[in-house]
């Protein structure tokens, strides 16, 4: 093992001599933030008053480069070299893209640019991009477009959505046949061209929701035989011939017609879709609806079936699902429905899973819940229940998840879950239950999660509704948000029986402060969640945080924090998560250290959630607009802070162009690099995991001495790589475009 770690060694240093800095850092812009992603160069420039993209700045090695959420105008042609792969500038100011201006992008695979001004696009602008996988222009105002409206032959996914167009003619998907999903939802077409879609023929899915439609032509899904997913929610279809436009769909999977305007489904209406799995009639008035009829012989494969307020008036009939034995999931909410009724029709489907009664104005429940053998998930919430429940929930010895939440419950009697032994989540939020009885949930013992927010309670979850002595060791998620809770000035604020809760949520309940001693008994909490309180950052109001030294996540956004010490944290070694986003914070050099401490001493600067880009930022169809951390300067500051500030600070990053302060709000990256704070690094990461690698008596085990052999030839060839980095730089002239491009 030792000979292994000097052979690692030797190649480290080898592998150091050989350096020449090049790939230590790659350029980036003023305005920007960059860091790899993975293993790819990562240049965020997002929400940074940029009015025109920073050509001269980019490296030719970005792989991601995010310009959302700026005032970008117009786009020139990029650098011909550059190997950018996915191209994000949503939500700025552009108003046409040309063929110049992604000209030469051959590597890109995504371009987001969604929420501009678009109203022209050049057919052949990607036409270089041969290995073109994803384009979003959702939420542009594209103008009309006269023949084809892209040139590639390998784009699949198409977002056009939100672009107001109010036809799609017969060449605008020619060369575009590569195609697998095409989201047009929410363009006013009103209607369809017969053979709009007739070169689609490798579709899989096909969104056209919300787009006013009124006719539909027959055939105009006749050659989509590989259609698997159809979305057409939200039109006013109640005139659609749908057995002759769904007859050729023999392969389709999922259909979704929620509020389409359908007053009555004929029998025949899916027949030939002999494969569907879900279905989806939700919101529409089918008052006198035959639910057997409807679902005739022909959808014997169907498993979710959604009648969510359908307004159904009749009875439902005995025979209602006879045909659909294989149900497994069965949406019935928002529906007037009568417990006599549901005991028959319910009754042919005992493979039914999930059962969802919510808004059913049910005052009693079905008392046959015994044929349900296989239900996990019931829905009864929002229903005039009050407490004559107990009972007929007994034979459900299966059931995993119940929700009866907002049901008026005021009173839940010590037997009320007494059966329900396979229990694992309990929704009991927005009841007002004021208190809760003594043995309450002590015989779900197999419980994970329970949910009681907003139910006006003032005393957190104690032993009475417990079992005494019992310690629940599958109980892992307990959520108390919304409750004015008052919490002890002093000593723990749960039971010991409660001591394995890893998640915890305590949001939204005016809580000021936490005693040190407030989770002595679940200590732990991997999970925190004290998101929108009043915690301040006077009084030691964070010494709770010593107890947690399993602490992985902790939400202390919107809070009222003006300040924070990463000493805090530093009985919490497992933080891998801190968001602070939303606080008053005020800029000074301890945001620099929360800065240091994430970067240097955690490894990582994702710990801080909102400081740059994270991976939901760079998917398709992310989001777009970033939550960041901010401070502000006070008018103090900002008055003594007009002089230019470009000071060159080890360890940050020197600003290349003069800069002035004008403005108080400041991201945390901004600032940190313009303040001159020195970085303050108090225990270097290298030293604290080797440090972790000794036992209880000292000693250094075998494999954690060649681990830390290892690290310190990592140490070595970092210090070597580093000066030989700063001796390169000293040595060359000034970093001009000319330079990068001979480099």
């Amino acid at each position: 093992m030792a000979r292994l770690a000097a052979l690692f060694c030797l190649a480290t240093i080898g592998y150091t001599l050989a350096f020449n800095g090049d790939s230590f850092e790659l350029e980036c812009p003023d305005e920007c933030d960059c860091h790899y992603f993975r293993i790819n160069w990562v240049t965020d420039c997002s929400e940074s008053n940029l009015t025109e993209v920073p050509y001269d700045e980019l490296s030719m090695s970005v792989y991601i480069l995010d310009l959302n959420g700026n005032n970008i105008t117009t786009l020139k042609p990029f650098p011909k070299d550059i190997k950018m792969r996915r191209l994000q500038i949503a939500n700025n100011r552009l108003t046409k893209i040309t063929k110049e201006a992604l000209m030469g992008l051959e590597y890109l695979i995504d371009v987001d640019l969604s929420g501009n001004n678009i109203s022209f696009i050049d057919p052949e602008a990607l036409l270089d991009s041969r290995g073109l996988l994803n384009v979003e222009l959702q939420d542009n105002p594209l103008s009309t477009v006269e023949g084809p409206f892209l040139v590639s032959g390998t784009l699949q996914y198409l977002d056009i959505s939100y672009c107001k167009l109010t036809s799609i003619n017969l060449q605008f998907f020619d060369n575009i046949t590569s195609l697998t999903t095409v989201d047009l939802s929410n363009n006013p077409l009103t209607t369809l061209v017969s053979g709009v879609f007739d070169v689609l023929t490798s579709l899989d899915t096909l969104k056209l929701n919300d787009c006013k439609l009124t006719t539909v032509p027959d055939n105009v899904f006749s050659t989509l035989a590989n259609l698997k997913n159809l979305e057409l929610a939200g039109n006013q279809l109640d005139n659609t011939n749908w057995p002759e436009l769904l007859g050729s769909l023999t392969r389709l999977e999922y259909l979704n017609l929620r509020k389409t305007g359908l007053t009555a489904v004929s029998e025949d209406t899916f027949s030939n879709c002999t494969n569907l799995v879900s279905l989806i009639l939700a919101d529409n008035e089918l008052r006198d609806l035959d639910v057997a009829a409807t679902l005739g012989s022909s959808v014997d494969h169907l498993e979710l079936l959604d009648l969510s307020n359908c307004k159904i008036q009749g009875p439902i009939s005995g025979d209602a699902f006879a045909n659909a034995t294989r149900l497994k999931s069965l949406y019935l909410s928002g529906n007037p429905l009568f417990a006599p009724d549901l005991e028959e029709a319910l009754a042919p489907l005992p493979k039914l899973e999930r059962l969802f009664m919510s808004k059913c104005g049910l005052r009693r429940l079905p008392d046959n819940f015994n044929v349900f053998d296989n239900l996990v998930e019931l829905d009864i919430s929002h229903n005039p229940l009050v407490n004559v429940f107990a009972k007929l929930l007994a034979p459900l010895e299966k059931l995993e998840y119940l929700n009866m939440g907002y049901s008026n419950l005021s009173y839940l009697a010590p037997d009320s879950f007494y059966n329900l032994t396979s229990l694992k989540r309990l929704v009991l939020s927005g009841n007002d239950l004021l208190s809760l009885e003594a043995g309450l949930f002590g015989n779900l013992t197999q419980l994970t999660t329970i949910e009681l927010e907003f139910c006006g309670l003032k005393r957190p979850l104690n032993a009475n509704s417990f079992f005494k002595n019992l310690t629940y060791m599958d109980l892992r998620e307990i959520r108390l948000g919304g409750n004015p809770l008052v919490i002890p000035a002093s000593g723990p604020v749960f039971p010991k029986s409660l001591s394995h809760v890893t998640i915890l949520d305590l949001s939204n309940c005016n809580i000021t402060k936490l005693n040190s001693d407030a989770f002595k008994n679940t200590n732990n909490i991997t999970d925190l969640n004290l998101a929108g309180n009043k915690l301040s950052s006077k009084d030691d109001s964070l010494r709770f945080l010593e107890r947690l030294e399993h602490l992985e996540k902790i939400n202390l956004s919107s809070n009222n924090l003006t300040t924070i010490d990463p000493e805090v944290f530093v009985n919490n070694p497992k933080l891998h998560s801190l968001n602070l986003i939303g606080n008053p914070f005020i800029c000074d050099c301890k945001i620099a250290e929360m800065w240091d401490w994430a970067n240097m001493i955690k490894g990582d600067l994702d710990v801080l959630i909102g400081a740059k880009s994270a991976e939901k930022d760079i998917v398709v169809k992310g989001n777009k607009k970033k939550k960041n951390l901010y401070c502000r300067y006070n008018e103090t500051q900002l008055r003594n802070m007009t002089i230019t500030t470009n000071r060159t600070v080890p360890g940050r990053r020197p600003f290349i162009k003069p800069r002035e302060l004008t403005y108080a709000n400041r991201t945390w990256a901004k600032y940190v690099r313009e303040s001159g704070c020195e970085p303050v690094v108090k225990i270097l990461r290298p030293i604290a995991l080797v440090g972790e690698m000794f036992d209880v008596n000292g000693r250094l085990p075998t494999g954690a001495l060649v681990l830390t052999v290892v690290a310190l030839c990592l140490g070595i060839t970092t210090l070597v790589m580093t000066l030989r980095l700063f001796r390169r730089k000293n040595n060359t002239e000034v970093d001009t475009e000319t330079n990068r491009k001979q480099r």
